[in-house]
């Protein structure tokens, strides 16, 4: 069954859905925002580290007013989450999703935006305020973001249960789009992804999932590069949760737990887990049903693969690293290690003394801290970034830098900061808890506008990258390089 609009009245837009009709809100500024639709079956009992299954239908009209449900997650440490706003929304219902829409009615054809959130795999929704979509809304676009299995629900790895769960939600949300978002407005044929860090992480995997094809048409990766990690790293963490709860490290043990003893267990485990440390963690992992190659390897073959007709948008920030280390002291322990840290760095990352040079150049006066820390950017994102880049694909790739730097004492152009800017949400409070108080406007104007070019005409208005000179740079001079530590969120007004 197709999806179709419904007549409704005004400020209650209705639209039917192959599952049934959802009646959202239209705001004074002619949005019609539809929140928390169901796109597969809540995860619960036998299908908690199952395959999503489709939604139950229903009879009458679902309102669609309150964002759904959360996956199941554990809160950031209390440095980050002064940060980075979280929202935990009860309930099983949690593989829901979010429309934003100018014109919910068939017909109308327009560019179709769609948000994967980021968070390290076990974070993160959709309902985080500076996701906002109206201002794509505004822009012509109609803006879908959604949930998904998060941590071990999503990305742990058992003997007798499909992996990659999470990649799996997010491949049903995206067939969801393309049953359903014509009725909204949207054009199934012109839809682009984007996401950032751990989301762009999942639109590296989703370019090079064969169930994945044709299912999106444009992306965006913001500040994550197409990855899998090795299976027994991820097997760790499952194993080392296993221990905690002393049951079998089996689907149908997990299963049967309580899911607050699992996420006990799953926090324990992540507090020895990060970015950088490069041990056990939860992640993407080659798979022969879902993930049959590394993505990195196959977006970058030789032979182009039928992702290559995709047209790509992708970057960093300038100091990804300083959110990473500034919060937790990071920067001035690494500072005071003096030049055994760029030595830890360099055996870390495999750079050798001439990558190290060529920092030193780049960046006079910079300090342990910072040689270290642009050291694992560049081996985390810039170089498979530009690996990805410079590989043979039909499609043109844009390449960004955003320079700008935080109000927040210590963070400068850190990992995420870019978010209020895309989005252009700098006036949601949550913006300016890692943003600080005063971000220019005319930034966001800039950045936003891009993307919305972006998914309207694949071109986001500079000159794809051909292999050699700077990427576009969002923000202006060189960020100063600010030692402090990052304390507690800025009081905004």
């Amino acid at each position: 069954m197709s999806a179709q609009g419904v007549a409704a009245g005004v400020g209650r837009p209705r639209v039917r859905t192959a599952a049934g009709t959802v009646e959202g809100r239209t705001g004074a500024d002619g949005i019609s925002v539809f929140l928390g639709i169901p796109y597969a079956a809540p995860p619960v009992g036998a299908l908690r580290l199952a395959p999503p299954a489709p939604p139950a239908a229903w009879d009458g009209v679902r309102e669609a007013v309150a964002f759904g449900p959360t996956a199941p997650k554990v809160p950031y440490p209390p440095t980050f989450a002064a940060l980075l706003p979280d929202p935990v929304i009860p309930g099983d219902d949690c593989l829901n999703l979010n429309v934003w829409t100018p014109e919910p009615a068939p017909g109308a054809g327009l560019p179709v935006m769609v948000w994967i959130h980021g968070g390290a795999h076990t974070r993160g929704s959709s309902a985080v305020p500076v996701y906002d979509g109206s201002a794509f809304a505004r822009d012509g676009v109609v803006l879908v973001s959604f949930n998904f299995r998060l941590g071990v629900l999503g990305y742990g790895l058992f003997p007798d249960a499909p992996a990659n769960r999470g990649l799996l939600d997010q491949i049903a949300a995206l067939a969801w789009v393309r049953d359903n978002i014509a009725a909204f407005g949207g054009d199934p044929g012109r839809v682009t992804l984007f996401g950032e860090s751990a989301g762009a992480i999942s639109i590296g995997a989703l370019l090079a999932a064969p169930r994945a094809a044709g299912l999106f048409h444009r992306a965006v990766l913001q500040s994550g590069a197409p990855e899998a990690l090795p299976r027994p790293r991820v097997r760790a963490m499952v194993r080392r949760m296993a221990s905690l709860l002393k049951v079998e490290a089996t689907a149908a043990a997990f299963t049967a737990a309580a899911l607050p003893d699992l996420m006990a267990a799953q926090a324990a485990v992540l507090r020895r887990s990060g970015p950088l440390l490069g041990g056990p963690a939860f992640g993407l992992v080659v798979d022969p049903d879902t993930l049959p190659v590394d993505p990195l390897d196959a977006l970058t073959a030789d032979e182009d693969p039928a992702s290559g007709a995709v047209p790509l948008l992708f970057g960093w920030t300038t100091e990804e690293y300083r959110l990473w280390l500034a919060p937790t002291g990071g920067m001035r322990l690494l500072d005071r290690m003096g030049p055994l840290a760029v030595a830890l760095a360099r055996t870390r990352t495999g750079k050798d003394r001439a990558a190290v040079a060529a920092l030193r150049t780049a960046l006079p006066g910079a300090g342990p801290a910072e040689l270290a820390g642009q050291l694992f950017t560049d081996r985390l994102l810039r170089d498979p970034l530009r690996r990805l880049a410079g590989a043979r694909r039909a499609a043109p790739s844009f390449l960004y830098e955003f320079s700008w730097c935080s109000g927040v004492p210590g963070l400068g152009a850190c990992h995420a900061l870019e978010l209020g800017f895309v989005f252009d949400t700098l006036s949601v409070p949550e913006a300016g808890w890692l943003a600080g108080r005063e971000t220019p406007q005319e930034l966001a104007d800039e950045m936003h506008g891009a993307w919305v070019r972006f998914a309207t005409t694949g071109d986001p208005g500079w000159a794809p990258w051909n292999g050699d000179g700077p990427p576009k740079s969002f923000g202006g001079p060189e960020p100063e390089r600010a030692q402090d530590p990052v304390v507690t969120r800025p009081v905004l007004p």
